[in-house]
């Protein structure tokens, strides 16, 4: 059937060029000029053909657009006047000699002019109409960037990255436009190369041996960012609804670098660099914890700081070599990267390997057949620590850090570490030495593109793409002094990762006067396959007898039933998109996309996403013209529908499994299992939908002197998938559904540039960009759901989030912290009024969303030298801080550490753990992102040298803050039920202050 449609898409636009061919020209209908046609190409400065210039009789008012070719032909006499024009380029005027015409048209310096990616194609600034920024290599590569999501940090209006660890390689969220989903997060959809990538991880997740399961790690950490060469993010539904099924949380399209017109190139990267925490948890000095002590039978003589102990100064390098070529018939690129980096905490590392192939070539008359190869493979080997955010109030190896006694010390007189022998305390540097936890991940993502220039505007596609990856995660608890898994443990993690793409697609030009038009139609098939397995060993051999179990399980211990699983699910999709312009001041798109997954119920395999959006470009009319401070103005409108299929696999059908407990005694001694339903079918279940409409503005003014665009976004999530209680009599608690909420968000963006200085020894550019958003949940079925898992001493089942109609998404929920009192007791309010202090009074507080985030970089060259710097920062929100919750003033009796500021406010011995506000403080920061100074250096007397650039570069350089945790910008992964947890804080890894030197030499 597929084949079918391309087949009868292919006849009726092979018709259509047809019929164009034999439409005649306005010029027909003339007066004749008695003399040959005039015919020319008009080309851009390398030669490449223009197709859709206009070009204009100034006499006769006769005009006529260039082909596919650039060429043209139009009935003018001789010393007319011809008007050339085209966005981006500068308006060209000649005057008619002679028969045929070569026309050379030059770039203006318009940000309009400037080539952008988009869903399935590329397109002009200009003519685009939603809403959508591209980032380029020069823009992102600074400092220190493991991951590609990391790049986008203060550069995109609308884009907030938080990080959910900061051990290198870590994860990190990304958050377009708000909150959007409450159980089907808020990734957005990563594109690499014209290939969407699952947002399953890929790496396996490690063990939990007492000190919280450790999650996997980031799975766009395999790319190398030196590789990048523009990062595009659509963020409104008409940029996105191209993606359908997976764009409701905006889209990120990303290419790698390809060969460059100009001499062969080759290019070496460097730089090598150190990085130490960015600040220090405020906790009680040695002679600080004496003081404070009642109980001095707990001062054991020592001088310690304990996280001076467990950290250390990390260090990083990398190198990259690339090189890359242009021939006459296509091009290549190919780089081999490695980056090693060492933690700040002792023992985590990180170390990959990356290996890049891009090359195009074409065939046949005339370029008809090109075919494009990406291939990039890498292999990365991680060492992680004992850090689960899953840990309970006995913490992980960073809690032990700050708990520790600081008047411990860190050996005994023989040398060895000490142990604490206390439940729920322990050395941590104890606990790392006998905890041993690698990782391997080898991923390879890569695609074959052919495109078919069937007839004059008609090209047909072909992307066949697979990414696949192997990971194995080898965890280690020896036998031990701890009450933690205290007689070893080992544990083999592996997990399998397939994913198959294979799309076909059409395009037509047609392009008839002042009118251009262009039809993409197509079918794309993706399927992703993953399974895993663990194998796990109990009872080991002491530390350093014989060989260790992640080289030889069988050696010593005890086997304990391994396990697996696999899953599938594969989305089948016909898209289709009509661009239009009109002189390039009318501009129209129109898409949909219709998405089947197995995913969704029979009833609802389908869902279809819509999309409209139109343009206008001021300065292209006549009351325009001649106002010299607009260069361009351009007003643009968009609606569209996207939608989020991030739900477990199958759950729309029954699950069924035997069950000793619910059998029967059939013949009387034999026992026979029964039957129970673990999971209700629902053939009903949709896809979330998400609905949004965006209005904007793109102005450059005064010669480039402000430049920018602003918009109002409103985004409502429809129809989210839900777990919630069944109907009465249902076989299950529970059932999977769609329900009639909304979440809402909305708000403005901008970004706004100025080009302050543009001289030929100077220059100095300085970009603005910010975001306010308001989210709010309607409409749920039930009272509230909660979320954000908090761990402390004598707290289970504690949550902090809730999601609540009229309130944003994972606002926080507890009681309220009012002060102390003149004995050092913390008061509440009592919200009630019932007279007593306890659940009950539990009332909904400001949320982790910030209101308002933003970035500012500036970038100043003079002659040879370069100075960028960065800025981001944020205001509005709220982070819970769980790691001051267990570092409370009862500590102090149980020998433990605590927070410096209860000491100094009084606090009272007698102030058991409890979630209040008092541990809800605002995440508001102002951050130096980076700041990097460079020269470039050229050397005439050495001819096969291009250039070498040497820079020093400061990540993390300085943050204002009031947090008085690690990193107000943080988010620990704390879900309940499935439900999306925001601002929770769980002593995460902390983020890193990073100085380096580099040096970039080009041959």
């Amino acid at each position: 059937m597929n084949i079918r449609l391309l087949f009868m898409v292919g006849v009726w636009l092979s018709c259509i060029s047809y019929s164009r061919a034999n439409i005649p020209t306005p010029d027909k209908y003339d007066q004749v000029v008695s003399r040959e046609p005039v015919k020319g190409t008009v080309v851009g400065a390398d030669g490449t053909p223009i197709a859709g210039a206009t070009v204009r009789s100034l006499s006769s008012k006769h005009t006529t657009t260039t082909n596919e070719k650039g060429e043209f032909s139009l009935q003018v006499a001789e010393g007319e006047k011809l008007l050339i024009s085209y966005v981006g380029f500068n308006d060209q005027e000649l005057t008619v000699s002679g028969t045929s015409l070569q026309i050379t048209m030059t770039v203006n310096n318009s940000r309009l002019s400037e080539v952008v990616v988009v869903g399935y194609g590329s397109r002009t600034k200009a003519d685009v109409t939603g809403s959508l920024t591209q980032l380029k290599a020069e823009n992102i590569r600074q400092g220190v960037n493991i991951s590609v999501d990391n790049m986008l940090q203060g550069k995109v209006a609308g884009v907030r990255i938080a990080q959910s660890s900061g051990e290198p390689g870590a994860g990190v969220d990304v958050f377009i436009r708000g909150v959007g989903s409450i159980r089907s997060g808020s990734t957005p959809l990563f594109v690499v190369d014209g290939v969407p990538l699952a947002n399953d991880n890929v790496s396996a997740a490690g063990a939990d041996f007492g000190m919280g399961s450790s999650d996997a790690k980031n799975p766009l950490n395999f790319l190398n960012t030196s590789d990048i060469e523009t990062i595009t993010v659509l963020k409104d539904a008409s940029a996105a609804a191209i993606y359908g099924a997976r764009g409701s949380n905006g889209v990120v399209l990303i290419t790698t670098k390809h060969g460059k017109k100009g001499d062969p190139s080759l290019t070496y990267d460097m730089y090598v660099g150190t990085s130490k925490v960015i600040k220090k948890m405020d906790i009680l000095s040695a002679d600080e914890y004496r003081n404070a002590l009642v109980d001095k039978t707990k001062d054991y003589g020592g001088n310690t700081d304990w996280q001076d102990a467990i950290l250390r100064n990390g260090f990083v390098q990398n190198h990259n070599v690339s090189f890359s070529k242009v021939t006459s018939t296509g091009s290549y690129a190919a780089s081999l990267s490695h980056l090693d980096q060492n933690g700040i905490v002792e023992k985590s590392s990180f170390k990959r390997t990356t290996g890049r192939l891009n090359a195009e070539e074409s065939f046949f008359d005339n370029k008809r057949l090109t075919v494009k190869m990406n291939l990039t493979a890498s292999n990365i080997d991680e060492t992680g620590i004992p850090n689960g955010n899953t840990a309970g109030s006995d913490g992980q190896v960073l809690m032990y850090a700050l708990m520790a006694n600081p008047t411990r010390p860190v050996r005994d007189s023989a040398g060895n570490f000490t142990n604490f022998k206390m439940i729920q305390e322990f050395n941590p540097l104890y606990v790392l030495s006998v905890y041993d936890d690698r990782t391997n991940t080898f991923r390879v993502l890569g695609n074959v593109e052919a495109n078919l220039r069937l007839l004059p505007g008609l090209n047909y596609r072909f992307n066949l793409g697979v990414d696949k990856s192997t990971s194995e995660r080898n965890t280690t608890m020896y036998p031990n002094n701890t009450d933690r898994s205290k007689n070893g443990v080992y544990a083999q993690n592996n997990l399998k990762s397939l994913t198959t793409l294979l799309e076909h697609y059409l395009t037509y030009n047609l392009a008839i006067q002042k009118h251009q038009v262009e039809v993409l139609g197509g079918f794309s098939y993706q399927k992703f396959q993953f399974s895993g397995t663990t194998y796990k060993m109990e009872n080991l051999a002491a530390m350093g007898t014989g060989v260790p179990p992640m080289y030889n399980p069988g050696y010593s211990g005890t086997p304990a039933s391994p396990t697996g699983f696999a899953q599938e699910n594969e989305l089948q999709s016909y898209f289709g998109r009509v661009n239009y312009n009109y002189d390039n001041r009318f501009l129209f798109t129109a898409s949909v996309r219709a998405d089947g997954s197995t995913r969704f119920g029979e009833n609802n395999k389908y869902g279809y996403f819509p999309s409209f959006a139109g343009g206008w470009n001021l300065t292209r009319e006549s009351f325009l013209e001649n106002v010299s401070a607009i260069k361009s103005l351009k007003l643009r409108a968009s609606w569209g529908q996207t939608g989020n299929q991030e739900v477990p696999n199958k759950i729309t059908q029954a699950s069924y499994s035997n069950s000793a407990t619910t059998g029967y005694y059939l013949d009387g001694t034999a026992l026979v299992n029964g039957v129970t339903v673990n999971r209700t079918a629902n053939p009903n279940l949709k896809w979330e939908m998400v609905e949004q409409y965006n209005i904007g503005t793109d102005f450059e003014l005064f010669k480039n002197k402000l430049y920018g665009s602003i918009e109002y976004y409103n985004k409502t999530t429809k129809d989210p998938i839900l777990n919630l209680p069944s109907e009465p009599l249902s076989p299950t608690a529970s059932i999977w559904k769609n329900v009639d909420a909304e979440i809402v968000n909305k708000g403005f963006e901008f970004t706004l540039g100025s080009q302050l200085i543009n001289t030929k020894d100077l220059s100095w550019n300085v970009d603005v960009n910010g975001a306010t958003v308001k989210n709010t949940v309607k409409d749920l079925p039930v009272s509230q759901l909660l979320s954000g898992s908090i761990s402390g001493t004598g707290i289970s089942n504690v949550n902090a989030n809730i999601y609540r109609n009229g309130y944003a998404a994972g606002s926080f929920y507890m009681i309220k912290f009012l002060g102390y009192d003149k004995n050092g007791l913390e008061t509440y309010e009592d919200y009630n009024g019932d007279g007593i202090i306890d659940a009950g009074d539990r009332q909904v507080l400001p949320g982790a969303i910030p209101k308002f985030s933003y970035g500012l970089n500036s970038q100043v060259r003079y002659k040879t030298l370069d100075l960028a710097v960065a800025f981001i920062g944020q205001t509005g929100g709220y982070l819970f801080n769980n790691t001051a919750l267990d570092l409370g003033i009862n500590n102090l009796s149980t020998d433990r550490n605590l927070l410096k500021k209860y000491v100094d406010m009084n606090a009272s011995l007698k102030n058991l753990p409890a979630m209040s506000s008092l541990y809800l403080e605002k995440s508001d920061f102002f951050r130096c992102s980076n700041l990097r100074l460079g020269n470039t250096f050229t050397f005439k007397q050495i001819p096969w040298m291009q250039s070498l650039n040497v820079y020093v570069s400061a990540g993390n350089l300085f943050t204002i803050t009031k947090y008085s945790g690690y990193d107000p910008l943080v988010n620990t992964t704390k879900n309940v039920d499935g439900n999306q947890s925001l601002g929770v804080d769980y002593t995460t890894y902390p983020s890193t202050k990073t100085f380096l030197v580099g040096a970039t030499i080009k041959f």
